[in-house]
């Protein structure tokens, strides 16, 4: 995040974390002026306008409770991490108690700002490929999984998937129906259910969406030649869009990529090129949202009512 923030021109200006010492660090860092030994100190201070919260999800409903408690009359905005909650039920009472506390609550589903991703919905929405009628999300990487994770009552579908949930929720809507089958990862030791996920997306258009998530993605860890990447493809009935993914490789800079054809271009392909990358550039995508929501006086893509329709599907 900061190094998307500074990147961006952003300025942040406070820090707090539960050990003061790690708050230290990284305000030397990242330069940051000021550092709050106690969290509640940070959200007192009536200097701050918005609030980005990084902490780990089972901990967040209660964070973003006392920081309307105790932020109300100074605190305008708030980025939450995704997921919101573990459930809808816990999300839900979070979302209502930022709307009426005119606290605008935004969540950071970073990979609708991968330049990919961002991309092929412009050209969805400008009906350059026609009806969408299928799309397919094919991941084969091995994530790191943080000491957090382990004991949560889901792994996969709430840390990685929740990402392709959300990212087909952009380009297409609500579904009317899901199919989805998981089975635990061999190489995660600790226990989980949900480590491979394959599932399917069914529209009233008639459109369909289906990823695998793979973080098995073979034994490349164990000593064979590996086959990394997240490929995605969308089909429509007057053309269609192929990417990658450059999240793989973090943290070497490796760009996504879009190529696509359309009937009204003939039969060629065309493919921009750019040099950002989702991790870390994406991440300024969110909070640039959220505060240019706020100026303008407008209603966020990534607001908490939005997000309550992403964690519906993914639970």
């Amino acid at each position: 995040h900061l190094v998307a923030y500074r990147a961006a021109g952003f300025n942040p200006i406070a820090i707090a974390s539960r050990n003061p010492r790690t708050a230290q660090a990284v305000a030397h860092q990242h330069a940051i002026p000021q550092v709050f030994d106690r969290v509640d100190e940070l959200l007192r201070d009536d200097r701050i306008e918005i609030l980005d919260i990084a902490v780990p999800p089972q901990a967040q409903p209660e964070l973003i409770r006392r920081a309307v408690e105790l932020g109300t009359g100074h605190l305008r905005g708030i980025l939450a991490q995704k997921p919101l909650a573990l459930s809808v039920a816990e999300a839900r009472p979070i979302v209502q108690l930022c709307d009426d506390s005119q606290i605008r609550l935004a969540v950071n589903q970073n990979m609708r700002y991968d330049q990919s991703v961002r991309a092929a919905k412009d050209i969805l929405a400008g009906g350059w490929i026609g009806d969408p009628v299928l799309a397919t999300i094919d991941m084969r990487a091995v994530p790191h999984w943080m000491p957090w994770a382990q004991g949560l009552p889901s792994l996969s579908t709430f840390i990685m998937s929740i990402h392709h949930l959300d990212s087909f929720r952009y380009w297409f809507g609500d579904p009317v129906r899901v199919l989805a089958s998981t089975r635990p990862d061999p190489r995660t030791k600790f226990p989980h259910q949900d480590g491979i996920n394959l599932y399917i997306l069914e529209y009233a258009t008639g459109a369909r969406a289906a990823a695998w998530d793979d973080v098995w993605s073979g034994p490349c860890h164990e000593g064979v030649a590996g086959d990394i990447g997240i490929r995605w493809r969308v089909e429509g009935t007057t053309g269609m869009a192929l990417g990658t993914i450059g999240w793989p490789s973090y943290p070497e800079r490796t760009p996504s990529t879009l190529d696509f054809t359309t009937v009204a271009g003939g039969p060629v392909w065309h493919r921009p090129r750019w040099d950002a990358v989702w991790f870390p550039d994406a991440f300024a995508g969110p909070m640039s949202e959220l505060l240019c929501g706020l100026e303008q006086g407008r209603a966020s893509q990534f607001d908490g009512s939005d997000n309550l329709r992403t964690m519906a599907l993914v639970e």
